[in-house]
């Protein structure tokens, strides 16, 4: 086999190999970097949360409470200050991290998969499959999520686990809306009609010719559904109705500082902000990827 790495005219011509040309799309991709660094950042905050806390995040000291951060003229045994119990800030601000991301991964592969089987078997069998996942689609867009939400909770009772299967079980019109658009896009081209025409399995064809080409697609709903989930997870824990105490969570976190915001700002700011720079992440790497993974592009 000719080497065309060692000849330069060779190489000229056949071109950059599709791994060289993926390459340079992520490297050159600025978003995509910016997002999937912070992420990544969070993700291994979360991961080794034991590690890398100061102190236990459930431990009260009440003689420490209201404690202000470093930068306020506190002091590095808390350096962002401590709660209105006397709880290390920094600690529950890390595990909060967990809460988040396990939110809003598990509740947007739940809606995930939901919303993607109807969507594409919508776009792909057409006729009464499409009027029936219509109508669903029309039904849940007529019911407002938060209040839904809040309704289901507040019956079932606050909790992590019921806060991920409400959020997973409400947002995954979204899927099905761009999965049956992106699939009715693909379901008529030439490679598809050649599946069928030398006898591939509707399976087959799903899996082998439609999901390949609408994955793109699927990335930026995943993403943009992950932030969603947190952003109401985070509503729902502050207005006490989510993720309850003393299990850390930013949006409880704030919550619990707002009475005192007017005094002591950096006990809503600090959570505030790490909860936009999330959310903020997930989006410009779900951005860049749906980007870097465009048909067009590859």
């Amino acid at each position: 086999m000719t080497d065309t790495s060692s000849d330069p005219l060779l190489a000229e011509i056949t071109g950059p190999t599709p791994g060289q040309l993926l390459r340079k799309r992520v490297f050159g991709h600025q978003g995509l970097l910016i997002g999937a660094v912070v992420l990544g950042l969070l993700v291994l905050v979360a991961v080794f949360a034991p590690y890398l806390a100061p102190h236990n995040p459930y431990a009260q000291d009440l003689l420490a409470r209201m404690q202000p951060p470093v930068f306020m003229g506190g002091t590095w045994n808390h350096p962002l200050g401590t709660d209105h119990l006397g709880r290390d800030y920094l600690s529950r601000l890390i595990y909060g991290a967990r809460v988040s991301l396990l939110i809003g991964t598990i509740a947007a592969l739940i809606s995930g998969v939901i919303g993607t089987a109807m969507g594409v078997a919508a776009g792909y069998f057409g006729g009464k499959v499409d009027a029936v996942v219509t109508f669903l689609i029309n039904v849940r867009l007529a019911m407002p999520v938060v209040l839904v939400a809040l309704a289901v909770v507040a019956i079932m009772g606050g909790s992590l686990e019921v806060v991920i299967v409400v959020l997973g079980l409400l947002l995954w019109d979204r899927f099905a809306v761009v999965m049956r658009s992106s699939t009715l896009q693909v379901r008529g081209r030439e490679y598809v009609a050649a599946a069928r025409a030398v006898g591939c399995s509707t399976p087959r064809i799903l899996m082998s010719e439609i999901m390949p080409n609408i994955v793109n697609n699927l990335i930026v709903v995943v993403t943009l559904e992950m932030a969603h989930a947190i952003l109401l997870e985070a509503a729902l824990s502050f207005l006490g109705l989510g993720v309850q105490p003393p299990t850390p969570s930013w949006g409880l976190m704030v919550s619990e500082g707002k009475n005192m915001m007017l005094f002591e700002p950096w006990l809503v700011l600090i959570p505030g902000a790490v909860l936009f720079i999330l959310v903020l992440a997930i989006n410009l790497m779900g951005d860049g990827l749906r980007d870097v993974t465009a048909p067009e592009n590859r």
